[in-house]
């Protein structure tokens, strides 16, 4: 390899024989000359290199760092943002020195970057935090995109900088952001009930669904079967719940973090859904198979961006508005941006959801333990009357009403 002075690294012995070499003809030579050495030129700045390597080390560490050329240098960071395990791993690099740091902020460096090196947390958010993030969605980042623009429209109520961020990335195909925009499309979020346009909501969820996000395939076999924005097939829709559950199973068994075995995933739990049961028992069987019909599929890891908002608004003590409102579905994060927004639980009447995703994947870790039928009457003697009737949430029942 040569440097930028033209003259390629000479092996270790070689450089040293020379060196050595050039001692004794100076030593022993009667007819030397200052400034006139005896040996080659080029083995006459190796041996300098070396003396400087002897004598300064740091320096001479310097000087065959800075021989490297800048786009190998931007190529190995480009390996390194995109790998980075947590944030400090690719902010350590760029604090190391000055030329680092400032090939580590090229935009193809950025651009490269993936979701775990700029994944920040609420209680370390700041103005270079912003910067930074800022930077990333400018070279183009889409990950980079949907995460500052979920904060912006989200947790800083900069809904139009947030909702434009969001379609940036949804552009590139990024199927986090499309969904996210079904949901604001859903919802009205930012405006006003009549602002919901639930036709443009299943048109952005069928093309997330089309790129394999789960939650969107979720949300648009619920779509198709109760009929909303969508002309109403039960069948097509229970088609996309299954394959819905079918990905979320693979994306399990795939998933060599998880710390359960396998069998444990696999285990028949006679509980998880009222409408089947195991062969053994009297009455109809079941399939074993997916997580809303008797698996139990520990839960998906959540996205950063909705990591960020569940610590953002824990640490204010809820919403940022009086009286709005969370999502009950914990990996999810999202407030409400005005009041009534989201949908409750029509059983319980507790809990409220951004959409039928969320109530799904909530009814399945969580609310099928805790959901319990409101009492709709009272006898005239005082006692409670009997239960409403039903279950709080399979992935066939229509358990969401508008608050």
């Amino acid at each position: 390899m040569r440097t930028r002075r033209g003259i390629s690294y000479p092996r270790r012995g070689v450089a040293v024989n020379a060196c050595n070499t050039a001692a004794e003809k100076r030593t022993s030579s009667t007819t030397y000359k200052r400034g006139k050495p005896d040996f080659t030129a080029g083995e006459y700045m190796v041996c300098r290199k070396r003396n400087r390597l002897v004598s300064t080390g740091k320096k001479g560490e310097t000087d065959l760092f800075d021989s490297l050329p800048d786009d190998l240098v931007i190529s190995i960071l480009c390996k390194l943002s995109s790998s980075a395990s947590c944030p400090s791993d690719f902010i350590s690099v760029l604090i190391t020195c000055r030329r680092l740091n400032g090939l580590g902020l090229h935009s193809l460096v950025l651009s490269k970057a993936s979701p775990k090196s700029f994944a920040i947390k609420a209680n370390n958010w700041s103005d270079s935090a912003h910067r930074f993030l800022k930077l990333c969605a400018d070279a183009g980042n889409a990950e980079a995109c949907y995460t500052l623009g979920m904060i912006r429209f989200y947790c800083l109520q900069n809904r139009g900088s947030g909702a434009s961020l969001m379609a940036k990335a949804a552009i590139s195909s990024h199927a986090p952001a499309l969904y996210s925009l079904a949901v604001i499309q859903f919802n009205g979020s930012g405006g006003s009930k009549s602002d919901k346009d639930l036709r443009a909501g299943v048109a952005l969820c069928a093309r997330a669904a089309f790129l394999g996000h789960i939650d969107a395939l979720r949300e648009l076999g619920h779509c198709l079967q109760d009929g909303y924005g969508v002309r109403q097939n039960v069948t097509e829709g229970r088609r996309f719940l299954v394959q819905a559950n079918a990905r979320e199973l693979a994306a399990v068994l795939s998933n060599p973090d998880s710390g359960l075995p396998t069998r444990a995933w696999l285990t028949w739990n006679p509980h998880a859904h009222p409408n089947h049961r195991h062969p053994s028992e009297n009455g109809p069987s079941g399939c074993p198979l997916l997580s809303d019909f008797g698996c139990n599929v520990p839960a998906p890891e959540a996205h950063p961006a909705s990591r960020f908002m569940t610590e953002w608004f824990a640490i204010r003590g809820g919403s940022a508005g009086s009286g709005l409102r969370l999502c009950s579905h914990t990996g999810c994060g999202r407030p409400e941006t005005r009041k009534h927004e989201f949908r409750r639980c029509s059983v319980c009447g507790a809990v409220n959801y951004c959409s039928r995703a969320c109530q799904a994947l909530d009814w399945k870790l969580r609310h099928k333990e805790e959901c319990a039928p409101v009492e709709r009457w009272v006898d005239e003697d005082g006692e409670g009357g009997d239960d409403a009737g039903g279950v709080g949430g399979g992935e066939g029942d229509d358990v969401m009403v508008e608050s």
